[in-house]
């Protein structure tokens, strides 16, 4: 929907849904505004993102009984601008995790990433107040509640798997990825995929994991997800990064003229109180 005021064009989102997939710091109601005063869940005890401070992490032996596995298809189908971020489309059917602090198997949904407007910001959690460049967010919605949708009103509705990308050298996989970010530069394209991108490789094969209760990091904000987070980063470069930062958050065509204020910086939101939440740690 657009409103016309005077001179003025106003893109303004018809559901919640939608504004969760284009809400921008340009229009004053982005990621740093997600507050009680706008979404129903957001002035809840355990929102998302949080500072993880490894000093208090719990090491929990029964994170172990089961060990965490994800049998998700090596290949990704498309990928699409949201106006907000690009989200990864992947065939979903078996597309499966489990173990670990989860009791129920889960479904890939998607995957997609935050980012910031240099290479020190752009992480949704971040490390003893230190963030990474980015963070990419696997989705899965819990089958014993039927759908996503359902999954969504209950606390152990949603699991996401969340990867720090950390500057340094190119990654090769995430290539295949950045070289569609031209071609999806507008909100709302969407391209697939000439290389196949096999969503696993951006998956750590060992290590340790943080592990928490949550929330949706976006628009409604609820208190559904169980939170992993993995230790160690995955490396990407400059370049890669720089290749997110110039996809807009407009329609082709749209009411104004492109600039630095419709591009897609700094789409993550900020640490958020705790609480009496314990963070613990497990291993792959």
């Amino acid at each position: 929907m657009v409103w016309t005021i005077g001179d003025w064009c106003i893109c303004v989102p018809e559901s919640i849904e939608l504004l969760s997939q284009s809400v921008q710091k340009f229009c004053g109601c982005g990621p740093h505004s997600y507050t009680a005063k706008h979404f129903l869940h957001a002035p809840g005890h355990r929102q998302s993102p949080i500072n993880i401070r490894p000093d208090e992490v719990k090491l929990d032996p029964r994170l172990n009984i089961k060990r965490l596995t994800w049998n998700y298809p090596k290949e990704t189908t498309e990928l699409l601008n949201t106006g907000y971020c690009w989200k990864a489309h992947v065939p979903t059917e078996g597309a499966t995790l489990s173990g670990g602090p989860l009791s129920h198997e889960y479904q890939l949904a998607q995957y997609h990433c935050h980012w910031g407007e240099n290479d020190q910001i752009g992480s949704e959690h971040v490390v003893n107040g230190q963030a990474y460049g980015a963070e990419i967010h696997f989705v899965n919605w819990n089958t014993k509640y039927g759908s996503f949708n359902e999954a969504l009103k209950y606390g152990d509705g949603l699991a996401v798997l969340g990867v720090f990308l950390k500057v340094g050298k190119e990654n090769p996989e995430l290539n295949k990825l950045c070289e569609l970010t031209n071609e999806v530069k507008h909100k709302d394209e969407c391209a697939a995929f000439r290389n196949t991108l096999d969503p696993n490789k951006l998956l750590p094969e060992r290590g340790a994991y943080y592990t928490y209760l949550g929330s949706l990091t976006t628009p409604p904000c609820n208190e559904c997800v169980i939170w992993i987070v993995f230790v160690e980063p995955v490396e990407v470069s400059h370049e890669q990064l720089e290749s997110f930062r110039e996809m807009m958050s407009m329609k082709k065509g749209g009411c104004s003229q492109p600039s630095r204020e419709h591009k897609i910086l700094n789409n993550f939101r900020p640490p958020l109180s705790v609480e009496e939440r314990v963070v613990s740690l497990g291993y792959l």
